[in-house]
């Protein structure tokens, strides 16, 4: 029997660990070592410095040191199995990185599609082969920040949804960028052009069934998944628009949010999210969402105008704390007296905390005035 066919324990009890670290040791894996000397230091009876030197000898003979040594992957072991893992791709090794990829073909056959020549499906190359290895079967936290997402993002996902992720509660995927839409420098120094992939999307490949244990979900970037069906999720945030139709609040199927923060401002076009992706934001499709973060949500709107769309959402009357950037009305922006029409608008949320990150202007009062208004409902300790 191969030592990943002994059955993994579905308990964390230890008793249920040292009887399969035993198994280990008798199929000859020096990751029933690792374990042993695991629950020796839990009880204070083990030496660190000893079980880093196990793990270092198990990373060498389950072909991992070189990714270990090329620095793209950063990982953590628990229990015989990859706890912890972040991929961000190392530029000082880049030299010698075909060597590991034609390496790492040839010892992890999932990865023959890749062409070892290609230098940007490298990156799809150091993910898979990590992904694809059995010890990461118990994956608790991951984050993928991508270089060459034009590959690699359906790589990733191909990857992630080949097994089950039991354990898998944490993960940031996707790619940093200062402008929305703006081209990026691929790790060739070749144009990636987000805009290519409108419609299209970077993903393909549906990965949500393979994560039934993910709760937190953090994506960046522009157009990657065609949607985000997954009940289970709790907490969300999302920067762009990362959804290949554009949309921001239309997601897809995340009845189980509780909270959401999207960070989206103008982009490399200088034009600001339109206001009117607002009207996705409802009770059906969020019927569990209890924190919303639009702090760093640039609209093509006034935040007067944002006020009082949120004031009028089906969403508003569940929520329990709602965060905007400023809160400012001008005469301008209303019929009558600024005042008023914060006093007007201003109950609806007395139900909720609510956050103002930035500036709190309301033309024509001081701010005893504007005080004097928002205590009346609760408001003015929680915005200050």
């Amino acid at each position: 029997m191969h030592f990943f066919d002994i059955a993994v324990p579905e308990t964390d009890d230890w008793e249920a660990w040292l009887a399969y670290a035993d198994l280990l040791i008798g199929a000859g894996d020096l990751r029933g070592e690792a374990i042993r000397l695991e629950h020796r230091c839990e009880s204070g009876d083990g030496d660190q410095a000893q079980l880093a030197a196990v793990y270092e000898e198990v990373e060498r003979r389950l072909g991992l040191d070189g990714l270990r040594e090329d620095g793209s992957w950063q990982f953590t072991w628990s229990r015989g199995f990859i706890d912890e893992a972040c991929f961000r791709l190392a530029k000082d090794t880049r030299p010698q990185r075909q060597e590991l990829v034609e390496r790492l073909l040839t010892d992890h056959p999932r990865t023959t599609q890749i062409d070892p020549t290609d230098a940007e499906r490298w990156e799809g190359a150091l993910i898979d082969a990590l992904l694809s290895h059995p010890t990461s079967y118990r994956l608790r936290a991951l984050e993928l920040h991508l270089t060459d997402y034009h590959h690699s993002a359906e790589r990733s996902a191909i990857s992630l949804a080949g097994r089950q992720r039991p354990r898998l509660e944490r993960m940031y995927f996707g790619y940093g960028f200062k402008y929305l839409f703006e081209p990026s420098e691929g790790s060739t120094g070749n144009r990636i052009d987000p805009l290519d992939y409108h419609k299209q999307g970077l993903v393909q490949t549906d990965i949500w069934d393979s994560l039934p244990a993910l709760r937190t979900l953090e994506l960046e970037g522009a157009f990657l998944f065609h949607s985000v069906n997954h009940n289970g999720l709790t907490h969300l945030r999302v920067r762009g628009s990362v959804i290949s139709d554009g949309s921001i609040f239309s997601l897809g199927w995340t009845s189980g949010l509780v909270s959401l923060e999207v960070e989206i401002g103008s982009d490399i076009f200088g034009c600001p999210c339109s206001l009117d992706q607002l009207d996705e934001l409802d009770a059906f499709r969020f019927p569990n969402l209890k924190e919303l973060d639009l702090s760093q949500a640039d609209f093509n709107a006034t935040s007067y105008e944002l006020f009082s769309a949120l004031a009028d959402s089906s969403v508003l009357p569940q929520l329990e704390q709602l965060s905007i950037g400023n809160l400012t009305i001008d005469q301008a922006d209303c019929e009558g007296d600024p005042l008023a029409t914060l006093a007007e608008l201003a109950p609806r949320f007395a139900h909720l905390d609510l956050h103002v990150d930035d500036v709190i202007d309301i033309e024509g009062a001081d701010e005893e005035e504007v005080d004097r208004v928002l205590s009346r409902f609760g408001l003015s300790q929680a915005l200050r």
